[in-house]
């Protein structure tokens, strides 16, 4: 096989991978260097001399001439006069002989190694590559294409034609991959198992989150407005505490945007997970009332050595500071590092309240089940929430959320 094929072939993969000439000259001179080893034993009279670009190869022999019947005539750097003098008739003992050595005196054999090596050689390189682009990577978000759907995860390749992991466990529940997809998430993992780089990706960690409010949200990619905290149940709900670093700007307002234009495409890509949007604050008391949203809290009792507190909540507020399956309250444990404790507020005068359902003939169905969904059952735990709440939390539209106010207010005046 001709050398300018193996070294031309080579070159174009460093240059695609963007290998630097010193360690592509490295890797090819070992190649050669292992060659002449198998076939002579030793390299170190050997000088190597390649050009990556022309695909040219030298090899240059150097030995000793000594007198035919010198007891060095079988030292590796030596040869003998008669030897030296069919290379060139006027050499005389003592000078240097270099000899070009092509790669047809090899034998196919030799070569065919030598190719074999240097393949092995370019699939350990895009390894270590792949592995060395990605480790500094771990909770960057990335776009790829699914290739190919297992049962326990999904094949993703990047830009670069490399493969990618997408573990069942790493997936929303409400995810549903098809091959050619686009799909967006984290790098959440990288290592090396046998020799070769395992990535891992997840939709479900709470910097996948944090990562699309970046993408979706300018003044967070500007650093006006910082991510404080994310807590997530993946596909279900999430809460994440935002802070503002200019006064004049609401970070809460700014992530949410106009009627949720900015939240929508978040809440769309994780599989309408439902999200509450914080402002952070450093007084705990403060962050707890506005973890546990959409609940009004009446008072409450901190423990910090023990990370408990004990919050206290008019009746009607109750299931909403539990929230479905006991979620909200969970992730407001989570968002402030608390365990939290929910009782009735015995103190606070509980008037008579009126199911939803009583004013099916001036609230269409379809609105008092809007207002279900939301965990809102009573006339009185819709009056809790103010209509910015309202209009936020719901499909309904301002207009509509103000005459089921109006048509509620009235039944207790």
């Amino acid at each position: 096989m001709d050398s300018g094929i193996l070294i031309e072939s080579f070159a174009e993969f460093a240059n695609s991978k963007n290998i630097d000439r010193p360690t592509m000259i490295s890797v090819l001179e070992e190649v050669f260097r292992t060659m002449i080893r198998k076939k002579y034993g030793t390299d170190d009279n050997f000088d190597v001399i390649i050009n990556p670009e022309s695909g040219d190869l030298e090899m240059w022999r150097t030995r000793e001439i000594v007198d035919d019947n010198s007891e060095d005539i079988w030292d590796y750097n030596k040869i003998p006069l008669a030897e030296a003098r069919k290379i060139q008739s006027d050499f005389e003992v003592g000078e240097e002989v270099a000899e070009e050595v092509k790669l047809v005196e090899f034998g196919r054999r030799l070569v065919q190694t030598a190719r074999q090596t240097l393949i092995q050689k370019i699939k350990d390189m895009e390894k270590e590559i792949m592995f060395e682009k990605y480790k500094d990577q771990v909770g960057e978000m990335i776009t790829g294409e699914v290739y190919q759907t297992l049962r326990h995860e999904v094949i993703i390749v990047d830009s670069e034609g490399n493969e990618l992991s997408l573990p069942r466990n790493e997936q929303i529940s409400k995810d549903r991959f098809r091959k050619g997809e686009s799909v967006k998430s984290v790098i959440h993992k990288v290592e090396m198992n046998n020799g070769s780089p395992k990535i891992t990706l997840s939709r479900t960690s709470p910097m996948f989150l944090e990562r699309l409010f970046e993408v979706e949200i300018p003044e967070i990619y500007d650093g006006i407005i910082s991510v404080r905290r994310v807590v997530r149940e993946p596909g279900e709900r999430a809460k994440v505490a935002v802070e503002s670093y200019d006064d004049r700007i609401d970070p809460v307002g700014a992530c949410v945007g106009m009627k949720g234009s900015r939240i929508h495409s978040i809440v769309r890509e994780l599989g309408n997970e439902n999200i509450d949007v914080i402002n952070y604050t450093d007084n705990l008391e403060l962050l707890i009332s506005r973890a546990l949203s959409p609940a009004k809290v009446s008072s409450m009792q901190i423990d910090r050595d023990a990370k408990r507190v004990s919050v206290f909540l008019k009746p009607d507020q109750v299931s909403l500071a539990i929230g479905k399956g006991g979620q909200n309250i969970k992730l407001a444990g989570k968002l402030v590092g608390m365990e939290i404790d929910v009782f009735r507020d015995v103190e606070e005068q509980n008037d008579e309240d009126v199911d939803l359902t009583e004013f099916s003939d001036e609230i269409d169905e379809w609105i008092i089940s809007e207002l279900h969904k939301i965990g809102l059952d009573t006339a009185k735990s819709v009056l809790a929430l103010n209509k910015e709440e309202l209009v936020r939390r719901t499909d309904l539209e301002e207009a509509t959320v103000e005459e089921v106010l109006e048509i509620l207010r009235k039944e207790f005046e």
